[in-house]
């Protein structure tokens, strides 16, 4: 998803496609062969960012479940030179470099404080990788430590929310708390320019515990569709679209407690296992409706005015 992050500090979107197992991204014990990369940093407060910043949001769940989000290197060396500079790392990237490249992508996207960056030489190509930090929802992880639960269920919950099955671009706001306790920073005209409450994120990636999300009431109708499918449902109580590894369990208040502010949850508890979750949120215009004229990536070609058979926008099927 070519998307807009909201330029405070996010923009999530998330494109999927199965595949192996619910750890997530990487086996990064990872290194050797690592070039300009920085040293490590001091972790620094995650820094304000205002209003919108055009970026992708289209990881796929390809990405998500990548040799599993098992760490070996950089979950012990932290997301630094270090953890960067093994050769867990190296073998893990060179299993597959495009891959590997969209997972860090957005692992530092999700993790690394806006405006620093981090760098991968690999030593056969030559090619040289650079991953820029937005959210910065892992200062100790970034700045070269093992990454405390609550900094693992950010990110994961993070990744997760980045997905998308169709790979379209989504703006999104993405609301929580730091593992710090602060909340990450919006404001009252992001909050109006998303109204649609989406959808939560929580699990752990990190661990093997698994990622889940859920749905924030019925956001469409039998004739709306939303390239954001993996969590949102019709008045029919289903998901639109399976989306493993990520597993959809439900409202989220069925799982979740609301914060003070009443605008995302404070925890999630699934599996008696309490996490730090993400909520999403979107605009208006990402909701379509069938009959607008435009046949979305969401809609086919039918009889009727459902989005799964749109007459009216995609015509009959041939």
């Amino acid at each position: 998803m070519q998307t807009v992050e909201l330029g405070r500090r996010r923009g999530m979107g998330i494109r999927v496609g199965s595949w192996l197992q619910v750890s997530c991204v990487l086996l990064l014990g990872m290194g050797g062969g690592c070039g300009p990369a920085e040293l490590p940093v001091e972790p620094v407060a995650p820094r304000v960012q205002v209003q919108e910043v055009m970026v992708d949001n289209n990881l796929s769940t390809n990405g998500l479940s990548f040799n599993g989000l098992s760490f070996n290197g950089l979950s012990f060396n932290g997301l630094s030179f270090n953890g960067l500079s093994t050769q867990a790392f190296q073998s893990w990237f060179q299993s597959d470099p495009a891959l590997a490249d969209e997972v860090m992508r957005y692992l530092v996207r999700c993790g690394v404080p806006d405006g620093q960056t981090r760098t991968y030489t690999h030593p056969q190509s030559g090619r040289v990788y650079t991953w820029t930090g937005r959210l910065g929802l892992a200062t100790v992880w970034a700045g070269g430590a093992p990454a405390p639960v609550l900094e693992q269920q950010l990110v994961s919950a993070c990744l997760a929310a980045h997905v998308n099955p169709y790979r379209v671009s989504v703006p999104i706001s993405l609301l929580g708390r730091h593992a710090q306790g602060q909340a990450i920073p919006y404001t009252n005209d992001e909050l109006n320019a998303h109204p649609k409450q989406e959808s939560c994120f929580f699990g752990n990636l990190f661990t093997g515990q698994g990622i889940y999300a859920g749905s924030r009431g019925t956001l469409l109708t039998q004739y709306q569709s939303s390239a954001r499918a993996c969590a949102v449902v019709d008045n029919s109580g289903s998901q639109r679209r399976m989306c493993l590894p990520l597993v959809y369990v439900g409202d989220c208040s069925r799982h979740c407690t609301l914060d003070a502010t009443g605008l995302f949850y404070a925890r999630c508890t699934y599996g008696a296992v309490e996490y730090r979750p993400l909520v999403t949120r979107l605009r208006e215009r990402d909701i379509h409706r069938c009959g607008d004229g435009t046949c979305q990536v969401t809609e086919s070609c039918g009889n009727a005015n459902w989005y799964n058979s749109c007459l009216p926008d995609c015509g009959r099927c041939q």
